[in-house]
């Protein structure tokens, strides 16, 4: 099958999977980088341990606006319904 519509779905799913790959990449970053050390000693950011305001609240809103980008300028809207036959 030649449909181009399986090209644009299958280079969106990597750009999913490379999305994930960066969101794990930094909630395992700041959660262990920040976060292994001795509790008494942790910084606080708004009344949360900094390790967990930049692995779980900065980088949810990090993502989401990175997900809203990335959809805006690399996703394409393709349609359903089979492509009628070229005469």
């Amino acid at each position: 099958m030649n449909d181009k519509r399986f090209k644009i779905a299958n280079r969106e799913a990597w750009i999913g999977v490379l999305l994930v790959m960066i969101n794990f990449a930094i909630w395992f970053g700041f959660a262990y980088g920040l976060g292994s050390g001795d509790p008494t000693e942790y910084t606080y950011v708004l009344g949360f341990p900094a390790w967990f305001f930049y692995s779980c609240i900065a980088g949810t809103i990090f993502m989401i606006v990175l997900l809203y980008v990335v959809i805006k300028v690399f996703f394409k809207d393709v349609p359903f319904d089979e492509e009628e036959p070229k005469s």
